[in-house]
């Protein structure tokens, strides 16, 4: 369009890109006016120069106020048809040479007030019309409110100068997209972000006919949806929190998820500050509110998480203790149990930061500018602090945030509690269990024994594996490997009930068979009366057990099972075996018999004894991976214990270890004759004489010369019993070992028991008299009778070297 049609001499100055001006000089009349002006409202130029500009306004009260001072704002005007037009007008002063002044009229965003128009004009929802090459032509009134003061100005302006999108690449191919096919997107999500707000919008556009002089252009409209895209925000951050918070039991992981979850989500920085209580399974901290006791607590970082790589806003590292100020809003947070929301974080002088001067350095440097901090609690019990802290999110934290971190807090304070009620419990299992096994085993001459316990990282705790080494009459050694049913404390403390009743079994000298078989009645017992009482059941369920007796004279280990797998045998040539042992049914059936097997072992082989958590993973059955165990154990001959009990625990790939594994190994000794001295005599008390003689000159011969008194003593008592009491042929044994062990085998199968003898009574002070002298003594049964037996102690400097 051309410019202003004016008086000769009127220069370019006003010329403006076709748009509706008119310039109205003293006494409110029109001296110029433009084509786009005679296009908008039908007046031509001649028509209105000279005339006064208040018979363009609808109504003559709307012109009062037009001039005399610069506004801005929308009014109705009038074309030359009678028809109206909402239009904006923007008065500008425009100074003359002599004092005097004109007005400058810019009509914009006008439109027609027909319904349609008006409904455009008076939409909630902001709107624009953008021309063929996407400059604004048009605007409603909720859109220019939504620019303010500087609505006028974008008139006429590329869409790439619009404040209204902040992506305007993107907002351009679509408006590009809807002139180039004529088809509308409809509710196409945007984001509008600046330093002070986010919001999104829904836009719709469609494109229109005539946008300018004819040409098509593109309407766009905006819906604010920022409240339905929270809402599903939040919705999306809590489903991602239910699948990642609260997936293992580890205190300090789950910290560590929770912070994951809420960066960059919620907040630029996170910190997860556990009470060392909740950390280390013990009791939760107290509300200090409560307790009134004013002090401290100690914390731990247990989990953080930031937008910076390296997390440089934090002072302390995870697993670091945290220091927590007396007057800050962590201790307010502690005492009250509710959230501190500090939208602007105050590092003014006189704030709580005047105490916490690393803070303040590390707050002002980075920019934190909005702080929330959320109690993590759980069944009325406060486990720690979440912290969380905007630095390039300038947005402030607000209620609604609040809210939301609160939540995320408290399922992750759930997932917390259990993990620390399960740790708590998990380390009162393991503790217990490790000070039930023994602590420094030893096969003593007999046996070298090297074991290895891997408590698994399983759900239910710590099981209830166990193992023992027992050292018997006769320089014999029991192995026991059993695995009580069940895991945590309950099976813990089950196995060490197990174990205490076999330690006493042992010391009765009994068959193994004839061991499991009393402990496969006590525990049915035990299970009889937690049923009759109905009460929570406490004792045990059910056990395994392997029980092995060793004697380093005869070389023979005497073996039975319950339910347990087979031991191994390697060979000192490195052959592996399964020792052929019948199972028998766990422990705890009831009634059940048990049968021992007997088997020479060569000296230098080695016993493997171990729990089913060895051999049975989720993925294979039981038979693989004892095939797999004795592939590992198939060594070069001579293989050291240690290296067959690495390769033993090796068989476990990383990962699958689903129960609790215990390994023993022990590898066989014998006692040469040096060191053994035996003697068949007749029960004729006339022997009994020359017999303790020939003892006394082995004794001397071994270098004992200073056992003689005691062991003459004993050596006669036993005798004399044996001859008094017993039938058939005797035999008497001698053994040197870590002490002195005197024998005497009969066919008798009473059972020797001390006695007080009275003044008149004439027996009963043989056995009382060995008591007296022997470290040790009792007797046991044999497969013939009986063996009463009595210990003396090595001088010093005499005992037997191990290595013998």
């Amino acid at each position: 369009m051309s410019g202003f049609d004016a008086a000769p001499g009127a220069g370019s100055a006003y010329d403006n890109a076709g748009a509706a001006l008119a310039v109205v000089g003293r006494g409110g009349v029109v001296t110029r006016w433009t084509d786009a002006a005679r296009h908008l409202l039908g007046h031509r130029a001649e028509e209105m120069l000279g005339q006064p500009a208040e018979r363009l306004a609808a109504s003559p009260t709307d012109a009062a106020g037009w001039f005399g001072r610069e506004w801005s704002g929308r009014t109705i005007l009038r074309r030359r048809d009678g028809r109206t037009v909402h239009a904006g007008l923007r008065v500008t002063a425009l100074p003359g040479p002599d004092g005097t002044v004109d007005w400058l009229v810019s009509v914009l965003g006008a439109a027609e007030s027909t319904p349609a128009v008006w409904v455009a004009e008076n939409s909630p929802f902001p709107t624009a019309v953008w021309d063929s090459e996407l400059r604004m032509v048009w605007l409603n009134a909720a859109l220019a409110r939504a620019y303010g003061p500087s609505w006028t100005e974008r008139l006429g302006r590329p869409l790439e100068e619009s404040p209204l999108y902040a992506d305007t690449e993107q907002v351009r191919a679509l408006f590009q997209q809807v002139l180039e096919s004529g088809v509308a997107v409809i509710d196409r999500e945007l984001d509008q972000r600046d330093r002070r707000w986010r919001r999104t919008y829904a836009l719709s556009v469609f494109p229109v006919e005539n946008a300018r002089d004819g040409k098509p252009g593109v309407c766009s409209t905006n819906v604010d949806v920022t409240s339905s895209r929270r809402a599903r925000e939040r919705v999306t951050l809590l489903s991602r929190a239910g699948t990642r918070i609260g997936t293992t039991l580890d205190v300090m992981q789950t910290a560590q998820d929770l912070a994951d979850v809420l960066v960059p989500a919620m907040a630029d920085y996170v910190t997860v500050d556990l009470a060392d209580a909740a950390e280390l399974g013990d009791e939760p901290l107290a509300r200090l509110g409560t307790t009134g006791s004013g002090a401290v607590p100690a914390f731990h970082r247990g989990g953080m998480a930031s937008i910076r790589e390296g997390i440089p806003e934090s002072i302390w590292a995870r697993g670091d203790p945290v220091y927590v100020p007396p007057h800050s809003p962590f201790m307010e947070v502690l005492a009250t149990g509710r959230s501190h929301l500090e939208p602007v974080l105050d590092t003014s002088p006189g704030s709580w930061l005047d105490h916490d001067a690393g803070r303040r350095e590390k707050i002002i440097s980075l920019g934190m500018h909005s702080l929330l901090v959320i109690p993590i609690h759980a069944r009325g019990e406060i486990l720690g602090v979440a912290v969380l802290v905007r630095t390039e999110n300038l947005v402030p934290f607000d209620e609604n945030d609040r809210m939301v971190a609160e939540e995320l807090v408290s399922r992750a304070a759930l997932s917390l509690d259990n993990a620390r009620r399960y740790t708590r419990e998990h380390t009162a299992a393991l503790a217990l269990q490790r000070d039930l096994l023994p602590r420094n085993p030893s096969g003593g001459n007999a046996l070298d024994v090297v074991w290895r316990y891997l408590p698994s990282d399983r759900r239910g705790g710590v099981g209830g594996d166990w193992f023992d080494v027992i050292e018997l009459s006769g320089a014999r050694v029991a192995l026991v490997v059993g695995d009580v049913v069940g895991h945590g404390i309950s099976a813990a403390a089950g196995m060490g009930r197990i174990r205490a009743a076999t330690l006493t079994l042992a010391a009765l000298d009994l068959p193994p068979a004839e061991v499991l078989a009393h402990l496969d009645d006590l525990l049915a017992r035990l299970a009889a009366e937690d049923f009759e009482s109905k009460a929570m059941p406490t004792t045990i369920t059910g056990a395994t057990c392997l029980y092995i007796v060793y004697d380093p004279v005869s070389r023979r280990c005497c073996a039975a099972r319950a339910g347990h797998p087979p031991p191994a045998l390697v060979e000192a040539s490195g052959a592996v075996t399964l020792l052929d042992i019948p199972a028998g049914a766990p422990l705890g059936v009831g009634r059940q018999t048990y049968e021992n097997v007997e088997q020479e072992l060569s000296e230098g082989s080695t016993l493997v004894l171990y729990t089913d958590g060895l051999v049975e993973t989720r993925d294979h059955d039981i038979d693989f991976g004892l095939e797999r165990l004795r592939g590992a154990l198939t060594q070069r001959p001579g293989a050291s214990l240690e290296d067959l009990r690495s390769a033993a625990v090796g068989t476990v790939p990383a990962g699958e270890q689903a129960d609790d594994v215990v390994v023993l190994l022990a590898r066989t000794r014998s006692l040469g004759p040096d060191q053994v001295m035996e003697w068949e005599l007749d029960a004729d008390p006339a022997v009994v004489g020359g017999v303790r003689a020939t003892a006394v000159r082995a004794l001397a011969e071994w270098g004992l010369e200073r056992l003689v008194p005691a062991a003459e003593q004993i050596i006669g008592e036993l005798l004399a019993n044996a001859v008094l009491h017993a039938a058939g042929p005797l035999r008497m044994r001698l053994i040197r070992d870590q002490v002195l062990v005197c024998e005497v085998f009969d066919s008798s199968l009473n059972v020797l028991r001390t006695v007080s003898a009275g003044p008149g009574d004439e027996g009963g002070r043989g056995l009382a008299i060995v008591a007296a002298l022997a470290s040790r003594h009792g007797s046991r049964g044999t497969p013939t009778g009986k063996c009463v037996w009595a210990e003396l102690p090595l001088p010093p400097g005499s005992a037997t070297d191990d290595s013998m």
